[in-house]
């Protein structure tokens, strides 16, 4: 099943949609939050045509057999390929990226254990209308596959965010969460993340010996 993705990986100069920087600067507007989980972005491309014919890490593309990210690709086949093509299909889409996070209970910051490992749907790009905006995101697929957890709803005010930089939100697991909103001014979706303070002191210890990795992770 899993060898004809990996002869479709190898072909010269594939392309994938790459996932876009969320910011760190803080948004008036009102929000969804939900839960950032620590761990590995994948992609996943469909086309009406080909079914899901690509998979990749977050720059390049992802083979099979790579550990621990190639397990990624049959945890997404035997997860989520039946329903999302189901949905796809009934939205009459005819090309999309899915961003899923690979993880498992002891994954951080992009390293993972010899463990048992999920699979989880963050986000949508629909192929001439862009990343999916947050309610629809819950609207389509929320009741159909597994998302990260809602924690909260409304202005990222003083008390929100100091609940996630303490780690007190109710629900919330290790690193924070991921805010998104409506299109701002300028047409564009709000996004932006807020770290808990403990997930940022851990990432100090580890990697703070390395300033330029130390922010990439941040």
């Amino acid at each position: 099943m899993y060898g004809a993705t990996h002869v479709l990986l190898t072909r010269k100069k594939p392309v994938l949609e790459i996932y876009p920087t969320i910011s760190v600067e803080i948004s008036a507007q009102p929000i969804i939050a939900f839960d950032k989980i620590d761990g590995s972005n994948i992609r996943v491309e469909w086309t009406r045509k080909g079914g899901f014919a690509k998979f990749g890490a977050r720059r390049r593309l992802l083979d099979v057999n790579e550990e621990p990210l190639g397990e990624a690709i049959p945890l997404f086949m035997d997860s989520y390929s039946e329903d999302l093509e189901r949905i796809f299909r009934k939205e009459r889409y005819e090309k999309v990226t899915a961003f899923f996070e690979f993880a498992g209970a002891n994954s951080f910051a992009g390293k993972h254990e010899d463990e048992e490992h999920i699979v989880t749907l963050f986000d949508v790009q629909v192929f001439k209308k862009g990343m999916m905006l947050p309610r629809e995101f819950v609207k389509t697929f929320g009741d159909t596959v597994r998302i990260p957890t809602i924690l909260y709803e409304g202005n990222a005010n003083v008390p929100f965010v100091e609940s996630v930089r303490d780690g007190s939100l109710e629900g919330m697991t290790f690193e924070g969460v991921v805010c998104k909103g409506a299109l701002d001014k300028r047409n564009r979706p709000v996004r932006f993340k807020v770290k808990n303070q403990a997930w940022l002191d851990r990432l100090k210890e580890k990697y703070g010996h390395d300033p330029a990795l130390y922010e990439s992770l941040k």
